[in-house]
């Protein structure tokens, strides 16, 4: 019976220490996950439009997303891709949602999650959008829509 006591004891012990450990575990982490969602990265000119008054474009390409997202990061070849080869056709936009600056066009845009392409007609007009990453062929079908070439 001593013998099961002392078992039970060391169990405890145990049990209590990890659970000490654990908690502390979580908890910096915790703290972690919120410093890097607070900090504020300085807008990139990435955040500015890119928007030349003196063109008609055919399609603003705005993307919504993050420098701080994986799926977002993908995009940013796509969309230097695009101002490329469309440069005088299609005006691309990038809002960065997590800093100050482009928040307001998450909410102006209704977006639930990013990265999310929004498609403008040459009158300003949504004609199409997507959510999540969008592969470079796919999204010039969606540009051929409006007569890019």
């Amino acid at each position: 019976m001593d013998m099961l006591k002392i078992l039970l004891l060391i169990i405890k012990t145990n049990y209590m220490v990890n659970l000490k450990r654990i908690t502390g575990l979580i908890l910096t982490s915790l703290i972690v996950i919120a410093i890097g969602c607070n900090s504020k990265p300085k807008p990139t000119d990435s955040d500015k439009p890119t928007e030349n008054k003196d063109i008609k474009y055919k399609v603003t390409f705005i993307e919504l997303g993050s420098v701080r997202c994986i799926p977002c990061q993908k995009m940013q070849p796509i969309m230097k891709s695009i101002r490329e080869k469309y440069p005088t056709q299609v005006n691309v936009v990038f809002h960065d949602v997590w800093t100050e600056a482009g928040a307001p066009y998450a909410k102006k845009y209704g977006i639930e999650a990013i990265p999310t392409q929004v498609f403008l007609d040459k009158n300003g007009t949504e004609y199409f959008r997507h959510v999540g990453y969008f592969p470079e062929e796919e999204l010039v079908k969606v540009l051929n829509q409006k007569g890019v070439k």
